[in-house]
């Protein structure tokens, strides 16, 4: 069964560049905003394209009970073709299961900030995430910025800080939570078929991450056949906008080594 079986919704999406396609796919919350800081970089070499999620942005709204394949079915009817999919978060969990969906259409992988195989303590820790998001919407966004930002990245940029709230806040509550079961989740759904995925598999997360943190990083480039590992010194969760250099030169370096081995996604 492909993605497309899964009911497709259409996505909200810009496009920017010319060249190997690579789709930027964002967090949990969030939307292709995120993704602003590494566009110039990315653009000079790519076709590049930032969607929305469903549930999130200018995207449709997520039912309760929706599923990870339906959420990568809808990216997948994004796809002309082989593409490099960078993930985030969601983003990198949607990113894995349209890989193994369609491994036809998935040039690499790029796994930014990626949950895998948590503990038990780590499935608490969501859990206890969720109850608030369920019943304090507002409290639990204003704990996702303090996890997030750290004191010193907040008194440097108190405006980005604040938007990235605002952005939480402005979610609509159902659609978030729904969105949020498929994250608290997925990793387990998708632990025992990572060996499958056949693209070639970057992972990168912040040093200071607490909650997808190095190791899990370090575990699925081990669980996936010749996956690496990166981690970016120094940073908590949100790479693309805390070190949108550090990301953009991963990503752009593993994708042209994924185009010098023969596996480069055609030109738009």
């Amino acid at each position: 069964m492909t993605g497309q079986d899964r009911h497709a919704v259409p996505l909200s999406h810009t496009s920017y560049g010319s060249g190997p396609r690579l789709v930027l796919l964002h967090g949990v919350g969030l939307d292709r905003t995120m993704w602003d800081r590494c566009l110039p970089a990315l653009t000079e070499s790519h076709r590049v394209t930032a969607a929305d999620l469903r549930g999130h942005g200018a995207s449709p709204p997520a039912a309760p009970g929706v599923s990870l394949a339906e959420l990568a079915a809808d990216v997948e009817a994004l796809l002309e073709g082989p593409t490099h999919l960078v993930g985030f978060s969601l983003g990198a969990l949607v990113a894995q299961r349209l890989a193994l969906v369609r491994p036809d259409l998935t040039a690499s992988l790029t796994l930014v900030s990626s949950v895998a195989d948590r503990t038990a303590r780590e499935r608490d820790a969501v859990a206890r995430r969720r109850r608030t998001a369920r019943e304090d919407f507002a409290e639990s966004a204003r704990a996702s910025v303090d996890r997030w930002f750290s004191a010193e990245w907040r008194a440097r940029e108190p405006a980005l800080a604040e938007t990235v709230l605002r952005r939480l806040l402005a979610n609509d509550p159902a659609s978030y939570l729904a969105c949020y079961d498929v994250f608290a989740t997925a990793d387990a759904e998708l632990w025992p078929e990572l060996p499958l995925i056949t693209a070639p598999t970057l992972a990168v997360t912040g040093a200071d991450d607490p909650g997808s943190t190095p190791g899990m990083s370090r575990r699925l480039a081990a669980r996936i056949p010749g996956g690496s590992a990166q981690t970016v010194p120094g940073a908590r969760h949100l790479l693309p906008l805390e070190r949108p250099l550090a990301l953009t030169e991963a990503i752009v370096r593993h994708t042209g080594a994924t185009a010098r081995t023969g596996q480069e996604s055609r030109p738009a």
